[in-house]
């Protein structure tokens, strides 16, 4: 099992990253440059958490302190991404009314919100000792800009074919990650949900290749 989960995790760390750096030096447009940053977010986050975790496999240290490092990163790191991606709905298709504004704004409040709750001591991070409650205190936050983000891909799921699926793969990467996110210190088995929802990310990632290349 610790040989095939490791394996997946890199891969998908090296297949993130890379993705953010072609699509950067390959952008021509703001489309590609958000696309390109996002992915690199997602991967260099997603490695404070993952690289540790797949470390602990295969070496005989305590990375209790490392892992909850990680967690916190790659908490901050996802919120910054969810923004990223709804920054590119504004940008692809030309969102810049009164309305999406007051999103907007919504979503960067719901943001500083989650960080800030991210970052508070009861999350006990370092000792690996997680509470449930606080689990759903700072995700709740969270889950909102993840329901607005779906809603608004959503509505223009038939404006480009590209993108068309990016509202269903936020979804699933959101109904495998609550679980995980609030009861995996009662019940850590959940916590192979991680790979479905990492699944999502692959999928997503490879919609920003298909739109790159498209507008290439």
């Amino acid at each position: 099992m610790k040989y095939g989960e490791s394996t997946f995790d890199i891969l998908y760390l090296v297949f993130a990253i890379l993705t953010g750096i072609v699509i950067l030096i390959k952008h021509r447009n703001k489309n590609d440059v958000i696309m390109g940053t996002a992915a690199l977010v997602l991967g260099l986050g997603d490695s404070f958490h993952l690289v540790p975790r797949v470390l602990n496999y295969f070496i005989d240290r305590d990375f209790t302190w490392y892992l909850g490092f990680g967690k916190l990163v790659t908490s901050i790191t996802m919120t910054i991404f969810y923004i990223l991606v709804f920054l590119l709905y504004k940008s692809v298709y030309n969102k810049d009314d009164k309305s999406t504004k007051t999103v907007g704004i919504t979503i960067y409040i719901l943001a500083a919100l989650r960080i800030a709750l991210c970052l508070a001591p009861g999350n006990n991070w370092f000792t690996g000792e997680g509470s449930m409650l606080w689990g759903v205190i700072r995700n709740l936050p969270f889950i909102v800009i993840g329901g607005i983000v779906v809603y608004l891909y959503f509505r223009v799921r038939k404006e480009d074919k590209y993108l068309s699926r990016l509202w269903l793969y936020t979804t699933l990467s959101f109904l495998f990650y609550i679980p995980v996110a609030i009861f995996a210190p009662l019940l850590p088995i959940l916590g192979m949900l991680m790979l479905p929802k990492t699944v999502c990310y692959i999928l997503m990632l490879i919609s920003f290749i298909r739109k790159e290349q498209k507008d290439g």
